[in-house]
Formats: structure tokens, C-alpha cells, sequence
């Protein structure tokens, strides 16, 4: 069962991990190609045009044709990718609105599953 957080009307920036996270963990490498672990493509799909996407991964600039190739031919719409990321944590630090709105959310998910969680807009927030 999906875990639920509920989230402002506000628009969002949406922050991923590549590797392990949208698409199988070094699928490019291993399959040679990437692919979208289940539920991936419809999530980022049904996410509002005005919102930002940012991919975050440890690849080098030497995959970027590849993986915005399969990005673009999948129809996944993103503003922009980081490459050549550590491998270690990933840390946001943002500050909560005067309304007490706290304006960041992290998730972790177990590798090569895409994440459970709903997210509800909740327009008291």
C-alpha cells in the first residue's frame, strides 16, 4: 500500500536520481540501453507542465546524448540534468514559508523500484 503526503497547490520542482530511481540502475551499461523501471513514465507524465523537473546523476557528460535520446524519445519532458554527481547522499536544504508550509520532502526508495508514494494536493496548505 502507497505511503500519502500531501503537498500545497503551489507549483513544485521535482528532483530525481536517475540510476535505480526512473530507469533500472545502470541499465545503459549493463542492457545497453535504459528503461524505465514500472510506474516511472506515468508518474512523470502526470506531473503539471508548470512544475521543474531536474534529474540528478553520478553519470558523466559522456552519456548525456544517450540518456536525453531516451529521455526525448519516451516523451519524459525535464528542465534540466546534472551529470557526474557523487555517489553519496543527496541533501536539500529549503526554508519553511512564513505559513508554516515546510517546502521540502525527501523520499528514498529501495533500488530499481520506483517510489510508492502519492502525493495529494491538499488546498488548506
Amino acid at each position: 500500500m502507497p505511503d500519502f503526503i500531501k503537498v500545497s497547490p503551489l507549483g513544485k520542482t521535482w528532483i530525481f536520481d536517475l540510476d535505480g530511481t526512473i530507469v533500472k540502475h545502470n541499465g545503459y551499461k549493463l542492457d545497453g540501453r535504459d528503461s524505465f523501471l514500472p510506474g516511472a513514465k506515468e508518474f512523470l507524465c502526470a506531473i503539471p507542465s508548470d512544475d521543474m523537473i531536474i534529474f540528478v546523476t553520478s553519470r558523466t557528460e559522456n552519456f548525456k546524448v544517450s540518456t536525453e535520446e531516451f529521455l526525448n524519445k519516451a516523451g519524459s519532458r525535464y528542465n534540466t540534468i546534472v551529470y557526474g554527481a557523487p555517489f553519496g547522499e543527496r541533501i536539500l536544504i529549503n526554508d519553511k514559508k512564513p505559513s508554516g508550509l515546510e517546502t521540502s520532502i525527501a523520499v528514498n526508495t529501495e533500488r530499481d523500484q520506483f517510489c510508492s508514494v502519492v502525493f495529494e494536493v491538499d488546498e488548506t496548505l
